[in-house]
């Protein structure tokens, strides 16, 4: 049944905008259009910076607005660099909302096809408030010009099949064919019960006749989206799209974009093979350098395996094995050349109300593998591919359910849970028939896994109030910052990478500041000012990707061979050989070729850290995103909790104590050594603090000052009454 229906012109894309956004209320069923201004897009170029000035004019400003508030919106926007087919990596949609694990804005970069055919059907952007009274999906329909609100009944229940199921549904009749042109953005039914839901963005792959999907994973997104009564949101892009969006200066983009794409399929094959296995070939990297969290972040890499035993469990080429398809790449946006999305044609499940049947799999990614794999300390592929596929149909964030899963683990095995407790589940490390079974219940609404999909930060006091958790040892070993889970990286050695962890604007999601590879890998940043410098050019400049509408990957994963031969520092003492300047410049040239405006890679940066700045304020209106915001990291990212890590890198930690220190170990015992290391190592994180902050131009509160903010062009009357108390 249709709800409520709008119909409207058609206007063509102007130098990447069509100076249009669509606005949604599920309570009125209102539909509207709004208008971009040229200073909107002056000042928040696009993607998340469109986002969150909806945000920030459509939510309520005199009271806190809670994850679950009608108020809430759920908004999705590219940029306009998105949409073409000649820069790699440029079908990314930026969705943000109020996060139920962090009650701060989330914000999550995800492929799929949804951003860029909302564009080609008219719109900058999508925003979503109100609750719906029953469940609905909402249409944009860019063929025939109407966007619709519709109910949704007798619809699958699980994200793959909805997915099917609607492709077929709202594809032209006339031409079946035309399922390409369908996208559609579900969630599944766990998402209704934890706070860790997802959203799928799909895309339709004729040869497979397969709509795969994309997940916008991070901070219970999905859970607003079900909140919401939103089953699905579909869009049907028109039959012939403007895929130069309007370019100032094509030329300019392309011939930038063609020198880019050849680097990118010359070099891949010699340096990561994502071609071949998208990011599964970082475990065996992350492995080899320590960096590769395993058994709830304990140890940096497989305990027992060494190369004399045979393949690595997560090599390059098991990987491989599972990702054979007849069809060849499947780049979730049309003509990227880095090609990462994968697909596992045919897993037979193991467990589950699906089990014995063959589905295919998107996937998996990195983040997964060490989520659900080493962090769990399971080591069979299979069991990988099980938990990807379940995660993704039911709705869930694979980074939280890995991380958070890997800290129950823990627990049980410290007797703070028992049998009677889980319901009968045995959590040690590398059962992962029983971490799917968590899985399970999550996505039934039943059992010890509802505790679990309430996320860490719950977790942490209802296993102390309840259980007889000792606070401190929950808070050193549950990996949450903010709210949010860590995603997959050990950070203990790398402090660069606590603070690109601590000091995030949504919590520990590595796509604002993932330093490890520089710190720890390529060693570009040795010494402390190179990464307190760090920490305020490598979040400005990741926020641009999500302005724009672009994926970071062909930035700095695959490089130019010459990078190398590129000094560490410039002439100022800034980073200069890790930015992989470049690729930097491909992007200027990107810039300017798309919206005509003259962009110097310094440019970049700047427009980057107005938006930057601009959501950090955003949360402390939400009464969070200061300095206690950004302190106590779990000590487990720091450094040993336990003896028995200690004990695991006992040479590394007293040649610290000694040569840093002049601690002589030998007489100490393992947790008087513990003590002493820890006090340092938290003495440098809040060192680090003090610096990034007065870098950014922040108060020693950890907010943007008013002369930062009048700098940035953002010193709007709102913005100031905001931080005034703050400076």
């Amino acid at each position: 049944m249709i709800l409520s229906e709008m119909k409207y012109e058609m206007h063509p894309i102007e130098k990447g905008y069509n100076n249009r956004t669509l606005y949604v209320n599920l309570t009125t069923n209102e539909i509207q259009i709004k208008l971009v201004t040229q200073g909107m897009k002056e000042t928040f170029t696009g993607g998340k910076g469109f986002d969150l000035w909806l945000m920030w004019n459509s939510l309520p400003k005199d009271r806190i607005v809670k994850w679950n508030d009608p108020e809430n919106e759920i908004c999705i926007a590219s940029g306009p660099l998105s949409g073409t087919n000649f820069i790699p990596g440029s079908g990314k949609s930026i969705v943000t909302t109020i996060s139920p694990l962090t009650g701060m804005i989330i914000d999550s970069n995800v492929g799929g096809f949804y951003g860029p055919f909302l564009k080609y059907s008219g719109f900058d952007a999508i925003e979503i408030q109100g609750k719906a009274k029953e469940e609905v999906v909402v249409f944009v329909d860019g063929e025939n010009h109407v966007v619709r609100i519709e109910t949704a009944e007798n619809t699958p229940k699980y994200s793959h099949e909805l997915t099917q199921y609607l492709t077929n549904n709202f594809s032209p009749e006339d031409n079946p064919a035309d399922k390409y042109r369908v996208s559609v953005v579900s969630t599944g039914p766990a998402a209704g019960y934890t706070n860790w839901g997802l959203l799928n963005f799909s895309w339709y792959i004729r040869p497979r006749e397969w709509a795969s999907y994309k997940q916008a994973g991070r901070g219970g997104i999905g859970t607003v989206f079900k909140d919401k009564n939103i089953k699905a949101l579909i869009c049907l892009s028109p039959k012939k799209p403007q895929r130069d969006v309007g370019a100032a200066n094509k030329d300019i983009a392309r011939n930038s974009g063609a020198k880019h794409n050849k680097e990118i399929i010359t070099n891949d094959p010699k340096q990561n093979q994502m071609r071949q296995i998208g990011t599964g070939h970082l475990p065996i990297i992350m492995n080899e350098y320590d960096l590769l969290p395993t058994e709830n972040y304990r140890f940096g890499r497989h305990r027992t395996w060494s190369e004399e035993e045979g393949e690595f469990p997560y090599s390059w080429d098991v990987w491989k094995t599972f990702m054979i398809d007849e069809h060849g790449l499947s780049g979730c946006w049309t003509g990227c050349t880095i090609a990462c999305s994968h697909f596992s044609p045919n897993h037979t499940l193991l467990t589950g109300p699906l089990k014995g049947q063959v589905v295919p799999i998107d996937g998996p990614e990195y983040e997964t593998i060490a989520g659900c794999g080493s962090n769990w300390g399971v080591w069979d592929p299979k069991w990988i591919l099980e938990v990807n596929f379940y995660c993704d149909t039911y709705g869930l964030d694979t980074i939280s359910v890995g991380t958070g899963i890997a800290f129950v683990m823990e627990c049980y095995e410290s007797g703070i849970l028992n049998k009677e407790i889980t319901g009968g589940l045995e959590l040690n490390f590398g059962n992962a028939e029983a971490a799917m079974e968590l899985v399970h219940q999550m996505a039934r609404g039943e059992g010890f896994g509802m505790i679990v999909g309430k996320g860490i930060r719950q977790m942490k006091k209802i296993f102390a109030d309840n259980y007889g958790g000792d606070p401190q040892f929950l808070q050193d070993i549950g990996m949450e910052h903010k709210g949010l889970e860590v995603s997959e990286y050990m950070t203990k050695e790398s402090i660069a990478q606590q603070g690109g962890y601590g000091f995030t604007l949504k919590g520990p999601q590595h796509d604002e500041a993932w330093l490890i590879f520089e710190d720890m890998v390529r060693k570009s940043i040795p010494t402390f000012e190179d990464k307190a410098n760090a920490l305020c050019w490598f979040p400005f400049f990741r926020t641009w990707f999500g302005l724009n509408g672009l994926c970071k990957l062909p930035w700095n994963d695959v490089q130019p061979p010459d990078n190398k031969d590129n000094p560490i520092k410039d002439e100022n003492g800034e980073l200069y050989r890790a930015r992989i300047p470049k690729h930097v410049q491909f992007y200027a040239d990107y810039a300017e070729g798309i919206t005509g405006v003259p962009t110097t890679p310094e440019d970049l940066v700047k427009r980057s850290e107005v938006v930057y700045n601009f959501q950090r304020i955003f949360n402390i209106r939400q009464g969070h995103g200061l300095r206690n915001d950004d302190a106590n990291f779990p000590y487990r990212g720091m450094g040993p909790v336990t003896p028995l890590e200690y004990e695991s890198r006992k040479s590394r930690y007293d040649t610290q104590l000694k040569e840093i220190l002049g601690i002589d170990p030998t007489d100490k015992t393992t947790e008087e050594k513990i003590r002493n290391l820890r006090k340092y190592r938290e003495e440098q994180y809040t060192k680090l603090q003090n610096v990034v902050y007065e870098k950014r131009g922040w108060s020693k509160h950890g907010c943007p000052t008013i002369e930062k903010v009048k700098e940035l062009g953002i010193d709007f009357e709102d913005v100031l009454k905001v931080i005034q108390p703050y400076q």
